[in-house]
């Protein structure tokens, strides 16, 4: 008989490729693990593992395998969750991902309302990019994504909790006056300062500059915001800026924020969570705590907040 223990030995295996790593990562031993993954293969009849020195490739099977027992432990997990549900929200472990462009502005002033509220809860938390934050919710790692909505061709429950509009961040010393209104036509690609690939950001500025102009080819990013604003109050060139993120990134004084035209580009902030998970009730309540610690954007909340999440959808390969 499987068990749960063998599949994420597996799951790591297939993740890190190394023993070694992969024994790190389960927090066991390296021949603790490796007599796992042979009890394994004894058991099922097959090979999942191709050894070799100093590195290892699982067979078709062991993927195929290990994809499939991401699947299980992401529903052992929730079904934990679901035993372990107590009447007060919040309280207990809550493994919270979130990407670089909100984590520095959002969570000085959500957490430690979120610990005021609700001092029984113990946070852990997760920056990193939406696509490996996403792989990480649906295989059991995570409980609760902080990130931009939608995320399409992907298996999960989401609400929207704020809309985050963009400004046009520019050195001091450019000629238009501090209260001018800009569009997208007023955007010198050539100038343009984005986040490297990887970050939902770059794409959605990329979607809002371009338009027509996707001919444009841009060289590589910076790795935050922190980084590209230093570069725009160089005088290296412009970029967009999350109105989340103006209070932090804006305070040096070689930088002039311009507003764009209605419409003007934004993007909406929202929480994502596996369908099968028990604690809506806990994911409202930390969507809540957020707002309300922001203080942003009521409407959507009004009208969004109690809703029933979006269909799940078939995740895309």
């Amino acid at each position: 008989m499987i068990t749960l223990k063998q599949l994420r030995y597996l799951t790591a295996l297939a993740e890190h490729r190394h023993f070694g790593r992969a024994a790190d990562a389960c927090a066991v031993t390296q021949p603790a693990l490796s007599m796992q993954i042979r009890g394994l293969e004894k058991d099922l009849g097959v090979t999942l593992v191709e050894r070799r020195h100093g590195d290892v490739s699982l067979t078709a099977t062991g993927f195929e395998l290990a994809r499939r027992g991401e699947t299980v432990l992401a529903a052992a997990h929730d079904l934990v969750d679901f035993a372990r549900l107590r009447s007060r929200p919040l309280s207990g472990g809550l493994a919270l991902g979130i990407i670089p462009t909100l984590a520095p502005y959002v969570l000085p002033k959500v957490l430690p309302a979120l610990q005021q509220r609700y001092p029984d809860l113990r946070v852990e938390l997760r920056e990193t990019q939406t696509e490996i934050l996403i792989e990480e919710l649906l295989r059991g790692s995570l409980d609760v994504l902080m990130l931009a909505l939608p995320i399409p061709h992907v298996e999960a429950a989401t609400i929207p909790l704020f809309e985050d509009p963009f400004l046009l961040a520019v050195p001091k010393d450019d000629p238009r006056q501090d209260d001018a209104v800009v569009s997208a036509d007023d955007i010198d690609l050539a100038r343009l300062i984005l986040l490297e690939e990887g970050h939902c950001l770059r794409d959605q500025a990329l979607a809002f500059c371009t338009g027509d102009r996707r001919d444009k080819s841009f060289g590589l990013g910076a790795t935050s915001l922190a980084t590209v604003l230093q570069m725009v109050a160089n005088g290296y060139g412009i970029t967009l800026l999350p109105e989340v993120a103006a209070d932090v990134e804006a305070r040096d004084g070689r930088v002039k924020l311009l507003r764009f035209a209605a419409p003007a580009p934004k993007r909406t902030v929202g929480l994502a969570w596996r369908p099968t998970s028990p604690r809506k009730s806990d994911f409202t309540a930390l969507g809540q705590i957020v707002v309300d610690a922001l203080g942003r954007c009521g409407a959507i909340r009004d009208q969004h907040f109690a809703r029933r999440p979006v269909s799940p959808r078939r995740r895309g390969r």
